[in-house]
């Protein structure tokens, strides 16, 4: 085996058991923390790679592991996606060639494995540029005690770098926090996206398509909707969740989709970063007086509004599973007359021949029905359809709106858990700085109460919103689910009576009784069936 210093340029390669020499088979190794970063791109690092392996006389073929956004102080080589699986085949190569030291590792301990690794399995490891030039390292000869030396060197001076930069990077971080609609960089929140902000550095602005989803998620709650009806429905159309949005934004390829779920969607909406406060640890960030650090110049809500939001997430349930049997029009709003309970879609699967019913739910509930009803679902659904169509469907579809007041009362509590929690490290600053700092911390709490307390509460109020739109022609265009929900905010509501001989051969109307139980729509019905009745006596 030829073992020249291989720094000197020389070629090197590996002599076979019958005497001839075999060029040495190299794995070049690209990595990077972000993948915006210009100054290391893979482009670059590949260059480097390939001209220390011509000088050196290693094949790199095709071989390449590539692991882009991987963190060398986070992950070991070996856990690394691309590299770890060629880790994992030393037979397929003889060398890795990398661009710099840190490409491959940022602690001691990594470097210990991956050289310990090496020396097990003969391999060579080289850096293609460095301090002091090409480096290469060759742990073919196990009685070389250089390389050993030489790597620990090198991973001690990697890993203090991986301090050194750590530390800076908090220590700019916690100098942001600070600093009025300044962002330090990382993932923005759902509903803003990073801009250049004037004079420097980035700050948050308006994700217009993100705004969209919010509003609708709001307008939702505000109709009546639950949130997990509400991320139901995003999941069905298809609505990319935040993360996979970032991705999106970011340019990533989107492997396997997340959903929506109640707990994202409770996060984002009682955040106060809709409100365009900085958050840190998921508390406000605060400046001298006490005033919330805003984040950006374009909150998407107003105070008044991300307290209403609050409020309509307070009365709403969370975590209601959604159920199997949501695709039944009907559901919520047939019942058994026996046992005024309501009634469940029976899908008759496994049954040939047997179509969806309608049956009594007491059994499953638990209860006692003295008599359980079963009726066939599309006898129903049809009824239904014909006959809301006929009460309500030339009637004008609208609904009522809460505009927010305003009531500083929230923002009092949260200042005052705040400034509660403070107070109660009085006393045990030992120096006269650590004090004077704390007892300005409570002065501008204090303040920012004393603020909140002189401001005046404005009442919330209602208002009726026209949509434009009629039953009929919102109906055609509906789904399933649109469909129910119209039937459900008009109070709809289907009564089964017990069968008659012969009722199996189609629907015996005498048998159910159809009602819209909300006054507003029962009247509008009225009035609609006065005009029909007038129109039909002008005709005779």
């Amino acid at each position: 085996m030829a073992t020249k210093d291989l720094v000197s340029g020389v070629r090197h390669s590996t002599r076979s058991p019958h005497g001839m020499t075999t060029q040495l088979r190299g794995v070049s190794c690209l990595r990077l923390s972000v993948r915006t970063d210009e100054t290391t791109s893979p482009e670059r690092q590949e260059g480097a790679n390939q001209g220390a392996a011509a000088v050196l006389g290693i094949d790199l073929a095709d071989r390449r592991a590539v692991d882009l956004g991987v963190s060398a102080s986070k992950t070991t080589p070996f856990q690394r996606p691309e590299l770890g699986a060629w880790l994992r085949r030393p037979d397929d190569f003889d060398a890795l060639v990398f661009w710099r030291f840190d490409r491959a590792i940022r602690s001691m301990d990594d470097m210990h494995e991956l050289a310990k690794w090496a020396r097990d399995e003969r391999k060579m490891i080289v850096f293609a540029e460095g301090p002091g030039g090409r480096l290469v390292l060759d742990f073919r000869n196990p009685l070389d005690p250089m390389s050993q030396l030489m790597v620990t060197l090198f991973a001690f001076a990697a890993q203090m770098e991986a301090h050194s930069i750590q530390e800076r990077v908090l220590g700019a971080q916690a100098a942001m926090r600070l600093m009025p609609l300044r962002w330090r960089g990382s993932r923005a929140p759902y509903g803003y996206l990073p801009a250049p902000l004037d004079g420097g550095g980035w700050t948050l602005v308006q994700d217009p398509e993100a705004v969209k989803v919010i509003e609708r998620i709001i307008l939702d709650l505000m109709r009546g909707e639950t949130v997990n009806s509400i991320a139901y429905a995003l999941n069905e159309e298809g609505i990319l969740s935040p993360a996979d949005h970032w991705a999106q934004f970011k340019g990533r390829e989107i492997e396997e989709f997340t959903r929506w779920n109640t707990t994202t969607i409770t996060r984002i909406l009682r955040s106060e970063m809709l409100i365009g406060w900085k958050l840190s640890n998921g508390s406000p960030v605060r400046d001298s007086e006490g005033v919330p650090i805003m984040a950006t110049r374009e909150p998407i809500l107003t105070r008044a509004e991300f307290d209403a939001v609050g409020a309509l997430l307070d009365k709403r349930s969370i975590n209601n599973p959604v159920r199997k049997d949501t695709n039944a029009l009907l559901f919520g709003i047939v019942f058994c007359s026996s046992c005024k309970g309501r009634m469940y879609l029976n899908r008759q699967e496994g049954k040939p021949g047997q179509r969806p019913t309608y049956r009594c739910g007491a059994s499953p509930r638990g209860e006692v029905c003295t008599h359980p009803l079963n009726i066939r679902a599309d006898w129903c659904d049809e009824y239904v359809t014909r006959e809301f169509l006929r009460i309500l469907g030339g009637l004008e579809i609208t609904f009522t709106r809460t505009v927010p007041g305003y009531d500083p009362q929230p923002e009092i509590d949260a200042t005052l858990a705040e400034y509660e929690e403070h107070q109660a490290q009085q006393g045990r600053q030992k120096s006269k700085a650590a004090a004077t700092a704390w007892q300005k911390r409570a002065d501008a709490l204090d303040a920012r109460l004393a603020e909140l307390e002189a401001r005046e509460k404005i009442e919330a109020r209602t208002e009726e919103i026209r949509t434009g739109r009629t039953y009929d022609e919102k109906w055609i265009k509906a789904d399933t689910v649109a469909r129910r929900k119209m039937l459900t905010d008009a109070g709809a509501r289907l009564d089964i009576m017990p069968g008659t001989p012969g009722g199996w051969r189609t629907l015996d109307e005498r048998r159910v009784s159809f009602e819209v139980l909300d006054p507003f729509h029962d009247g509008a019905a009225d009035a609609l069936a006065a005009v029909a009745a007038e129109a039909h006596l002008e005709n005779i």
